[in-house]
């Protein structure tokens, strides 16, 4: 299970900033999990400390030196036990609740931020084993990608979360969206509260919620409810909660 995870950025503040923040940054105060950032910048030899140059070949943008890059992977890796080196980049594998689970349970993590046009491709190359991306579309820089893969990730541990069933009824840990949720005041603005949830009976509940979730998922997430087989429990909660007693 994850013990720790560094970070290779130029911007380590957008990194740090978790150790202060909700069930992220009480997890990596209590010790749950060890976060550290390694600048490019520090392993640089010129008065600039120049991290970036032109691309060869030509074209806009500055690409990140190999030298700095790699000289800062590779402190990270000597600093403690076995990690798996891993590159913030828009080709990589789409992070979904499958790759966090799968994540969560490596020892360790070297994450690789990149900066303006990309990385320089032999460090990808030698250094890098895998690759992740949150989403097809472009940031500034793999910082906030980061920042994601880390909270999606350390929630996954072991005692992070207070209540022991929050990580296993997730939206996405069984391939469907979340139910629709409620709490006081159960008039709110004229709009009330589904008769079930005040009902008390607990497996009735229960199985509305999962009609809810097949539901929302069928709706709204296509895609998901495509590869879907639906179980015995699944057939049963949609035949007892059919489609007009979904919420929208």
């Amino acid at each position: 299970m994850l013990s720790r995870i560094d970070v290779i950025t130029l911007f380590p503040e957008w990194v740090e900033g978790l150790k202060t923040l909700g069930l992220t940054g009480r997890a990596l105060a209590s010790g749950r999990v060890a976060l550290k950032c390694w600048n490019p910048r520090d392993f640089t030899v010129d008065v600039h400390r120049s991290v970036d140059d032109r691309p060869y070949g030509g074209g806009p943008g500055m690409v990140m030196r190999p030298e700095p890059l790699a000289n800062a992977i590779e402190a990270a890796r000597s600093d403690a036990g076995p990690a798996t080196v891993a590159c913030l980049s828009p080709q990589g594998r789409r992070l979904d609740q499958r790759g966090v689970l799968e994540l969560a349970e490596r020892e360790r993590l070297i994450l690789v931020c990149g900066r303006y046009e990309g990385v320089d491709q032999r460090v990808l190359d030698q250094l890098v084993e895998e690759e992740w991306s949150i989403g097809d579309y472009v940031l500034s820089g793999g910082e906030p990608a980061a920042a994601v893969l880390i909270d999606a990730v350390i929630r996954q541990l072991p005692g992070v979360l207070g209540h022991e069933r929050s990580v296993v009824e997730d939206s996405f840990a069984d391939g469907l969206l979340d139910c629709p949720h409620y709490t006081r005041p159960e008039d709110w603005r004229g709009l009330g509260v589904p008769e079930v949830l005040t009902s008390g009976d607990h497996a009735r509940i229960a199985q509305w919620r999962r009609a809810q979730a097949l539901h929302r998922t069928r709706r709204l997430r296509p895609d998901l409810w495509s590869e879907r087989v639906l179980s015995a429990e699944d057939k049963a909660a949609l035949a007892h909660w059919p489609e007009e007693f979904s919420v929208k």
